[in-house]
């Protein structure tokens, strides 16, 4: 069996902010009826969190639940939890509609991190990040590639995109975090 590696192997750029690759994290993907009490319970099982409002994301010791869409979550737990994780969704579900995937390696992670980050992201994201909250998730497109991200930190923020997709983010990343290109000081 082949060891897992991350997209970019943990490639880093240091510009008004620091840019790097964020190596392997699992990534599960619930699809079905968020409301149903089955589907919440089962959340809460595998991660110990609630599903998240709308737009939102729920982060605590390690794991993550993320609202992707009406009827999406994205669950984020150590990488090498993500099969387990599967299986015990899988398990509580039974009977009740749904779906869920192990889509670890389909992506890639990156964090974007300084007291300017939000410009970096302001540059690729029609997103009006002065208005953009801990807590929040968006989904939406850097440049021209389908990303969420979401503020992991005072000064931080972490983005995730398709891992085919990972060169060419990580240069949009860097090209927009040069020194000399912030928006304003």
């Amino acid at each position: 069996m082949s060891k897992a590696v991350s997209a970019l192997q943990g490639e880093k750029h240091a510009g008004f902010v620091e840019v790097a690759e964020a190596g392997l994290r699992g990534m599960v993907t619930l699809r079905g009826d968020l409301g149903a009490s089955k589907v919440k319970k089962a959340v809460k099982a595998v991660t110990g969190l609630p599903v998240p409002a709308q737009r939102r994301i729920e982060i605590a010791d390690g794991k993550a639940v993320a609202w992707m869409s009406p009827d999406e979550l994205l669950l984020m737990v150590p990488y090498g939890d993500a099969p387990a994780t599967v299986e015990a969704l899988q398990q509580a579900l039974a009977g009740e509609h749904h779906l869920v995937a192990d889509v670890s390696d389909a992506r890639a992670v990156f964090t974007i991190r300084g007291e300017k980050a939000h410009q970096v992201l302001m540059k690729l994201c029609p997103v009006d990040m002065e208005r953009f909250e801990e807590g929040e998730i968006r989904r939406t497109r850097a440049a021209q590639v389908a990303a969420a991200f979401w503020k992991s930190g005072p000064e931080e923020f972490t983005l995730v995109s398709f891992r085919s997709v990972a060169a060419y983010v990580m240069g949009l990343l860097e090209v927009s975090s040069r020194p000399g290109s912030e928006l304003f000081e």
